[in-house]
């Protein structure tokens, strides 16, 4: 099912779309169809999801990316928002199988998926992705975590060691390191990294450890901005779209 999202600009439609990930849940999604048939997808955090979450930081950057003419797509991992799935803690390479699953059904369809963008545990999927499968060339990482040791009560709650007694099933002792996915990222692939430098939940000092080690990396600060840039969307939109746009015509011109 399909409608015009804006009367100001029709050609961008909504569409509601439920892919299978490989182990045969329904992944929920939303497709920002415009002429472009090339994509950028989206992923949302930690217990968040592809509607409204993280101070609508999703949604906003569907729109600014719409507005240049560019299709996107943002669904919900398993186990989160509408996806089947039960929520799992940790779950980093399953959450980048299921954005393989999402960018498979697209390559089915003669799709080219171009750009993938994670904000927060999502920054850290898209990254990991890239690092497993090779095949996306531009790579947005909003606010990722380079140490996954680190806050752990913060994501869980201070009670966190109530929760694991009690459910049994959460992945404390994560075996995720970011270091070494980030050194098998292919140098073709171009990955921006923005951070806040008032983030509370993530220090920027994360941002700049990204910095040191992915081979093909810019990196932006956006002075004064929190976790879910409350004050500073119109920044972060900016400097995505900026990024995303020269990278695809960088692409356009090394391809002739």
């Amino acid at each position: 099912m399909a409608h015009s999202h804006s009367t100001q600009n029709p050609v961008i439609e909504q569409q509601r779309m439920i892919i299978p990930n490989k182990h045969g849940e329904k992944l929920v999604g939303l497709l920002h169809e415009t002429e472009y048939k090339e994509l950028v997808i989206l992923c949302h955090g930690f217990r968040s999801r592809k509607f409204s979450w993280d101070y609508n930081t999703m949604t906003n950057l569907a729109a600014a990316l719409e507005t240049e003419g560019i299709s996107v797509f943002r669904f919900d991992f398993a186990g989160n928002g509408e996806s089947e799935g039960s929520f799992q803690y940790g779950n980093y390479y399953r959450e980048a199988d299921d954005l393989h699953a999402v960018i498979q059904h697209f390559s089915g369809e003669s799709r080219v998926v171009s750009a993938i963008l994670g904000h927060s545990k999502g920054g850290n999927v898209v990254l990991l992705y890239a690092s497993k499968y090779q095949d996306i060339r531009i790579v947005v990482n909003v606010s990722g975590r380079y140490d996954l040791k680190r806050g752990i009560a913060e994501r869980l709650g201070e009670d966190f060691m109530e929760i694991i007694k009690k459910d049994g099933h959460i992945d404390v002792k994560n075996k995720t390191d970011m270091h070494e996915a980030c050194l098998k990222i292919d140098k073709e692939c171009r990955v921006l990294t923005v951070h806040g430098s008032a983030d509370e939940i993530i220090s920027v000092e994360d941002a700049l450890e990204f910095a040191k080690v992915i081979p093909n990396h810019q990196l932006h600060i956006i002075e004064g901005a929190n976790h879910g840039y409350t004050s500073h969307q119109t920044e972060l939109a900016s400097s995505v779209v900026k990024f995303i746009k020269l990278a695809l015509e960088q692409d356009k011109v090394s391809s002739k």
